[in-house]
Protein backbone atom coordinates (compact mmCIF):
# COMPACT_ATOMS: atom_id res chain seq x y z
CA UNK A 1 0.00 0.00 0.00
CA UNK A 2 2.93 2.59 0.66
CA UNK A 3 4.44 1.63 -2.36
CA UNK A 4 0.90 2.17 -4.27
CA UNK A 5 1.05 5.69 -2.32
CA UNK A 6 4.09 6.41 -2.81
CA UNK A 7 4.33 5.63 -6.50
CA UNK A 8 0.51 7.74 -7.03
CA UNK A 9 2.61 10.68 -4.93
CA UNK A 10 5.63 10.64 -7.43
CA UNK A 11 3.13 10.64 -10.56
CA UNK A 12 1.44 13.63 -9.28
CA UNK A 13 4.58 15.27 -8.96
CA UNK A 14 5.83 14.49 -12.64
CA UNK A 15 2.48 15.71 -14.03
CA UNK A 16 2.65 19.15 -12.11
CA UNK A 17 6.24 19.94 -13.58
CA UNK A 18 5.25 18.95 -16.69
CA UNK A 19 1.83 21.25 -16.05
CA UNK A 20 4.47 24.02 -15.08
CA UNK A 21 6.44 23.65 -18.07
CA UNK A 22 3.90 24.75 -20.34
CA UNK A 23 0.34 27.06 -20.35
CA UNK A 24 -2.24 27.76 -22.24
CA UNK A 25 -3.58 31.48 -23.25
CA UNK A 26 -5.00 33.57 -22.70
CA UNK A 27 -2.67 35.05 -19.84
CA UNK A 28 -5.47 36.92 -18.19
CA UNK A 29 -9.11 36.85 -18.20
CA UNK A 30 -9.47 40.11 -19.99
CA UNK A 31 -6.76 42.76 -20.74
CA UNK A 32 -6.28 44.88 -24.21
CA UNK A 33 -3.15 46.73 -25.55
CA UNK A 34 -0.73 44.14 -23.76
CA UNK A 35 2.78 45.20 -23.11
CA UNK A 36 6.07 43.49 -21.09
CA UNK A 37 9.35 44.54 -20.88
CA UNK A 38 12.33 41.92 -19.10
CA UNK A 39 14.77 42.94 -16.96
CA UNK A 40 17.36 41.50 -14.57
CA UNK A 41 15.01 38.58 -14.20
CA UNK A 42 11.70 39.66 -14.28
CA UNK A 43 9.19 40.49 -16.75
CA UNK A 44 7.27 43.90 -16.35
CA UNK A 45 3.39 43.58 -17.52
CA UNK A 46 1.02 45.99 -18.17
CA UNK A 47 -2.16 46.68 -20.37
CA UNK A 48 -5.22 49.25 -20.06
CA UNK A 49 -7.40 49.04 -17.66
CA UNK A 50 -9.43 52.25 -18.21
CA UNK A 51 -9.49 53.55 -14.99
CA UNK A 52 -5.95 53.30 -13.57
CA UNK A 53 -2.10 51.97 -15.00
CA UNK A 54 -1.38 48.81 -13.13
CA UNK A 55 1.99 46.77 -13.09
CA UNK A 56 2.25 43.18 -13.13
CA UNK A 57 6.02 41.47 -11.91
CA UNK A 58 7.10 37.72 -12.56
CA UNK A 59 9.78 35.56 -13.52
CA UNK A 60 7.54 34.06 -15.97
CA UNK A 61 4.72 35.51 -18.06
CA UNK A 62 3.08 32.08 -17.93
CA UNK A 63 2.13 32.68 -14.29
CA UNK A 64 0.91 36.69 -14.61
CA UNK A 65 -2.47 35.30 -13.35
CA UNK A 66 -0.90 34.79 -10.09
CA UNK A 67 1.81 37.48 -10.33
CA UNK A 68 2.42 40.63 -8.06
CA UNK A 69 0.35 43.58 -9.19
CA UNK A 70 0.84 47.26 -8.12
CA UNK A 71 -1.52 49.92 -9.31
CA UNK A 72 1.09 53.03 -10.20
CA UNK A 73 -1.10 55.41 -11.23
CA UNK A 74 -4.17 56.33 -10.58
CA UNK A 75 -5.93 59.49 -12.24
CA UNK A 76 -7.48 62.44 -10.84
CA UNK A 77 -11.02 63.38 -10.93
CA UNK A 78 -11.12 65.68 -13.64
CA UNK A 79 -8.84 67.46 -16.09
CA UNK A 80 -6.40 66.51 -19.22
CA UNK A 81 -5.49 63.43 -18.81
CA UNK A 82 -8.38 61.92 -15.96
CA UNK A 83 -10.55 59.70 -18.33
CA UNK A 84 -9.94 56.68 -20.56
CA UNK A 85 -6.74 55.65 -19.65
CA UNK A 86 -5.16 53.92 -23.01
CA UNK A 87 -2.25 51.50 -23.63
CA UNK A 88 0.25 52.29 -21.11
CA UNK A 89 3.83 50.95 -21.96
CA UNK A 90 6.42 50.84 -19.25
CA UNK A 91 10.29 51.55 -20.43
CA UNK A 92 14.10 51.90 -19.03
CA UNK A 93 15.27 54.27 -20.79
CA UNK A 94 19.04 55.90 -19.66
CA UNK A 95 18.63 54.90 -16.07
CA UNK A 96 15.44 55.24 -15.34
CA UNK A 97 11.84 53.88 -15.77
CA UNK A 98 8.68 55.57 -17.92
CA UNK A 99 5.39 54.84 -18.62
CA UNK A 100 3.95 55.93 -21.33
CA UNK A 101 0.20 56.59 -21.78
CA UNK A 102 -2.92 58.11 -23.90
CA UNK A 103 -6.05 59.70 -21.88
CA UNK A 104 -8.12 62.64 -22.01
CA UNK A 105 -10.29 64.77 -20.14
CA UNK A 106 -13.55 62.74 -21.02
CA UNK A 107 -13.55 64.00 -24.70
CA UNK A 108 -12.16 61.81 -26.87
CA UNK A 109 -10.46 64.67 -29.11
CA UNK A 110 -8.43 65.44 -26.48
CA UNK A 111 -7.05 62.47 -26.52
CA UNK A 112 -2.62 63.40 -25.55
CA UNK A 113 0.29 60.95 -24.53
CA UNK A 114 1.63 61.39 -21.11
CA UNK A 115 4.88 60.37 -19.07
CA UNK A 116 5.35 59.27 -15.89
CA UNK A 117 8.71 58.66 -14.43
CA UNK A 118 10.42 56.62 -11.57
CA UNK A 119 14.08 56.84 -10.86
CA UNK A 120 13.74 53.56 -8.20
CA UNK A 121 12.12 50.23 -8.15
CA UNK A 122 9.38 50.24 -10.53
CA UNK A 123 6.97 48.60 -7.98
CA UNK A 124 7.90 50.59 -5.24
CA UNK A 125 9.68 54.08 -6.15
CA UNK A 126 7.49 57.25 -6.57
CA UNK A 127 6.50 57.70 -10.39
CA UNK A 128 6.41 61.28 -11.02
CA UNK A 129 4.25 62.78 -13.95
CA UNK A 130 6.70 64.34 -16.01
CA UNK A 131 3.81 66.10 -18.00
CA UNK A 132 2.23 65.65 -21.21
CA UNK A 133 4.38 64.16 -24.51
CA UNK A 134 3.59 66.84 -26.84
CA UNK A 135 3.73 65.40 -30.05
CA UNK A 136 4.64 68.29 -33.22
CA UNK A 137 1.01 70.21 -34.21
CA UNK A 138 -0.24 68.86 -30.83
CA UNK A 139 -2.62 66.59 -32.76
CA UNK A 140 -5.15 63.75 -31.32
CA UNK A 141 -2.42 61.18 -30.11
CA UNK A 142 -2.76 57.42 -28.63
CA UNK A 143 -0.48 54.46 -28.89
CA UNK A 144 2.70 55.79 -27.82
CA UNK A 145 5.85 53.97 -27.70
CA UNK A 146 9.68 55.00 -27.55
CA UNK A 147 12.71 53.06 -29.77
CA UNK A 148 16.16 54.04 -29.14
CA UNK A 149 18.32 52.96 -32.31
CA UNK A 150 21.95 53.89 -32.55
CA UNK A 151 21.58 56.35 -28.99
CA UNK A 152 18.76 58.15 -30.78
CA UNK A 153 15.39 58.29 -29.29
CA UNK A 154 12.16 58.15 -31.20
CA UNK A 155 8.46 58.23 -30.13
CA UNK A 156 5.76 56.71 -33.11
CA UNK A 157 2.42 57.17 -32.22
CA UNK A 158 -0.91 56.57 -34.09
CA UNK A 159 -2.52 60.21 -34.59
CA UNK A 160 -4.96 62.47 -36.34
CA UNK A 161 -3.27 64.38 -39.58
CA UNK A 162 -5.65 67.21 -38.64
CA UNK A 163 -8.29 67.79 -35.81
CA UNK A 164 -11.21 66.11 -37.18
CA UNK A 165 -11.57 62.29 -36.37
CA UNK A 166 -11.32 61.40 -40.36
CA UNK A 167 -8.21 58.69 -40.22
CA UNK A 168 -5.81 57.12 -38.15
CA UNK A 169 -2.23 57.22 -39.48
CA UNK A 170 1.45 56.15 -37.99
CA UNK A 171 3.99 59.05 -37.08
CA UNK A 172 7.31 59.28 -36.07
CA UNK A 173 9.54 62.17 -34.60
CA UNK A 174 12.79 62.34 -32.90
CA UNK A 175 13.05 62.91 -28.57
CA UNK A 176 15.68 65.04 -26.89
CA UNK A 177 15.16 63.05 -24.25
CA UNK A 178 12.74 60.24 -22.79
CA UNK A 179 10.21 62.89 -22.06
CA UNK A 180 10.64 65.83 -24.91
CA UNK A 181 9.68 65.41 -29.16
CA UNK A 182 11.97 67.53 -31.04
CA UNK A 183 11.24 68.75 -34.12
CA UNK A 184 8.39 67.85 -36.90
CA UNK A 185 6.49 64.85 -37.05
CA UNK A 186 6.71 62.60 -40.05
CA UNK A 187 3.77 60.55 -41.32
CA UNK A 188 5.01 56.44 -41.92
CA UNK A 189 1.96 54.53 -42.56
CA UNK A 190 -1.63 55.36 -43.77
CA UNK A 191 -4.66 53.37 -43.90
CA UNK A 192 -4.74 52.55 -47.64
CA UNK A 193 -4.80 48.96 -48.47
CA UNK A 194 -8.33 46.75 -48.20
CA UNK A 195 -7.34 44.71 -45.48
CA UNK A 196 -6.26 47.66 -43.37
CA UNK A 197 -10.29 49.16 -43.90
CA UNK A 198 -12.39 47.41 -42.43
CA UNK A 199 -14.90 49.13 -40.01
CA UNK A 200 -14.91 52.62 -41.68
CA UNK A 201 -18.47 53.52 -40.47
CA UNK A 202 -18.95 53.82 -36.74
CA UNK A 203 -17.54 52.23 -33.47
CA UNK A 204 -19.53 51.38 -30.85
CA UNK A 205 -19.61 54.10 -28.96
CA UNK A 206 -20.83 55.73 -32.15
CA UNK A 207 -16.98 57.96 -32.73
CA UNK A 208 -17.09 58.22 -36.44
CA UNK A 209 -13.80 56.92 -38.09
CA UNK A 210 -12.84 56.29 -41.54
CA UNK A 211 -9.48 54.12 -41.44
CA UNK A 212 -7.36 52.68 -38.98
CA UNK A 213 -3.10 52.35 -38.67
CA UNK A 214 -2.65 52.43 -34.50
CA UNK A 215 -0.41 50.65 -31.94
CA UNK A 216 2.91 50.83 -33.97
CA UNK A 217 6.04 48.70 -32.69
CA UNK A 218 9.76 48.44 -33.64
CA UNK A 219 11.15 45.10 -33.91
CA UNK A 220 14.55 44.68 -34.69
CA UNK A 221 16.55 41.89 -36.50
CA UNK A 222 20.63 41.70 -38.27
CA UNK A 223 20.47 44.85 -40.61
CA UNK A 224 16.09 45.12 -40.33
CA UNK A 225 13.67 46.99 -38.96
CA UNK A 226 10.46 46.32 -38.62
CA UNK A 227 7.28 48.43 -37.80
CA UNK A 228 4.21 46.38 -36.58
CA UNK A 229 1.26 48.02 -36.26
CA UNK A 230 -2.39 47.62 -36.01
CA UNK A 231 -4.87 48.20 -38.80
CA UNK A 232 -8.65 48.10 -39.44
CA UNK A 233 -11.04 49.03 -36.78
CA UNK A 234 -10.48 47.59 -33.50
CA UNK A 235 -14.50 46.93 -33.35
CA UNK A 236 -14.04 44.47 -36.30
CA UNK A 237 -13.36 40.98 -36.50
CA UNK A 238 -10.53 42.03 -39.23
CA UNK A 239 -7.97 43.68 -36.53
CA UNK A 240 -4.92 42.56 -38.15
CA UNK A 241 -1.18 43.07 -38.09
CA UNK A 242 0.92 44.77 -40.75
CA UNK A 243 4.57 45.51 -41.22
CA UNK A 244 6.84 47.74 -42.98
CA UNK A 245 10.72 47.55 -42.96
CA UNK A 246 13.71 49.56 -43.16
CA UNK A 247 16.94 48.90 -43.32
CA UNK A 248 19.36 49.51 -39.91
CA UNK A 249 21.10 52.11 -41.64
CA UNK A 250 18.41 54.47 -43.42
CA UNK A 251 16.79 57.42 -42.32
CA UNK A 252 13.93 56.26 -40.19
CA UNK A 253 12.68 59.96 -40.45
CA UNK A 254 12.57 59.50 -44.25
CA UNK A 255 8.79 57.77 -45.26
CA UNK A 256 10.78 56.85 -48.39
CA UNK A 257 12.76 54.03 -45.81
CA UNK A 258 10.20 51.57 -44.99
CA UNK A 259 8.36 49.37 -47.51
CA UNK A 260 5.03 48.04 -46.65
CA UNK A 261 3.86 44.49 -46.63
CA UNK A 262 0.95 44.20 -49.09
CA UNK A 263 -0.74 41.25 -46.83
CA UNK A 264 -1.37 41.34 -42.88
CA UNK A 265 1.35 39.41 -41.24
CA UNK A 266 -1.02 38.54 -38.29
CA UNK A 267 -4.62 38.10 -38.36
CA UNK A 268 -7.68 36.18 -36.84
CA UNK A 269 -8.54 32.26 -38.05
CA UNK A 270 -11.95 31.41 -37.14
CA UNK A 271 -10.43 27.79 -37.28
CA UNK A 272 -8.61 28.14 -34.43
CA UNK A 273 -11.31 30.76 -32.58
CA UNK A 274 -9.61 33.59 -32.69
CA UNK A 275 -11.12 36.96 -33.80
CA UNK A 276 -9.15 40.69 -34.16
CA UNK A 277 -6.01 40.02 -32.48
CA UNK A 278 -3.71 43.00 -32.81
CA UNK A 279 -1.90 45.66 -30.77
CA UNK A 280 0.75 43.74 -29.48
CA UNK A 281 4.74 44.07 -28.06
CA UNK A 282 7.11 41.79 -28.13
CA UNK A 283 9.64 40.18 -25.63
CA UNK A 284 12.54 37.12 -25.12
CA UNK A 285 12.44 34.49 -23.43
CA UNK A 286 14.80 34.56 -20.44
CA UNK A 287 18.11 33.23 -21.96
CA UNK A 288 17.24 35.36 -24.43
CA UNK A 289 17.20 32.81 -27.54
CA UNK A 290 13.49 32.97 -28.22
CA UNK A 291 11.34 36.06 -29.66
CA UNK A 292 7.89 36.06 -28.53
CA UNK A 293 4.53 38.25 -29.80
CA UNK A 294 2.09 39.48 -26.96
CA UNK A 295 -1.08 40.52 -28.85
CA UNK A 296 -5.07 40.68 -27.17
CA UNK A 297 -7.90 38.68 -29.56
CA UNK A 298 -11.55 37.90 -28.91
CA UNK A 299 -12.63 34.38 -28.61
CA UNK A 300 -15.97 34.98 -30.37
CA UNK A 301 -17.11 37.11 -33.88
CA UNK A 302 -18.43 40.14 -32.95
CA UNK A 303 -17.21 40.94 -29.20
CA UNK A 304 -15.75 44.41 -30.55
CA UNK A 305 -13.07 46.74 -28.28
CA UNK A 306 -14.54 45.69 -25.14
CA UNK A 307 -14.34 43.79 -21.75
CA UNK A 308 -13.66 40.61 -24.15
CA UNK A 309 -10.32 41.14 -25.40
CA UNK A 310 -7.50 39.00 -23.48
CA UNK A 311 -3.46 38.96 -23.81
CA UNK A 312 -2.21 36.00 -25.52
CA UNK A 313 1.57 34.85 -26.23
CA UNK A 314 3.02 33.02 -28.51
CA UNK A 315 6.64 32.02 -29.89
CA UNK A 316 7.34 33.43 -33.63
CA UNK A 317 10.18 32.70 -35.99
CA UNK A 318 12.56 34.07 -38.39
CA UNK A 319 13.35 33.62 -42.16
CA UNK A 320 16.93 33.31 -43.06
CA UNK A 321 17.01 37.17 -44.32
CA UNK A 322 15.52 38.24 -40.93
CA UNK A 323 11.98 38.78 -41.48
CA UNK A 324 9.28 37.51 -38.46
CA UNK A 325 7.02 34.90 -39.30
CA UNK A 326 4.26 34.86 -36.66
CA UNK A 327 2.02 32.39 -38.09
CA UNK A 328 -1.58 31.98 -36.80
CA UNK A 329 -2.89 32.75 -33.22
CA UNK A 330 -3.12 29.60 -31.09
CA UNK A 331 -6.33 27.87 -30.21
CA UNK A 332 -6.66 28.70 -26.26
CA UNK A 333 -6.67 24.76 -25.21
CA UNK A 334 -3.50 24.66 -26.66
CA UNK A 335 -0.36 23.69 -24.47
CA UNK A 336 2.69 26.12 -25.11
CA UNK A 337 5.98 25.15 -24.02
CA UNK A 338 7.17 28.48 -21.41
CA UNK A 339 10.03 30.68 -22.56
CA UNK A 340 13.17 28.95 -22.45
CA UNK A 341 15.47 29.41 -19.47
CA UNK A 342 13.00 30.46 -16.32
Amino acid sequence: MKRITALFLLLLAVTAEIAAQTFSNPLLPAGADPWALYKDGYYYYTNTTGKNITIWKTKNLAELKTAKKKVVFDPPATGPYSKEIWAPEIHFLRGKWYIYFAADSGNNKDHRLWVLENSGDPMKGKWIMKGKLATPDDKWSIDGTVYEHHDSLYLLWSGWKGDVNGEQDIFIARMSNPWTVTGERVMLSSPKLSWETHGDLTDPNDVPHVNVNEGPQILAKGNKLHLIYSASGCWTDFYALGMMTATDGSNLMDTASWVKNPEPVFKQDPKNGVYAPGHNSFFTSPDGKEDWILYHANDQPGQGCGRFRSPRAQKFTWTSDNVPVFGTPVKTSEKIAIPSGK
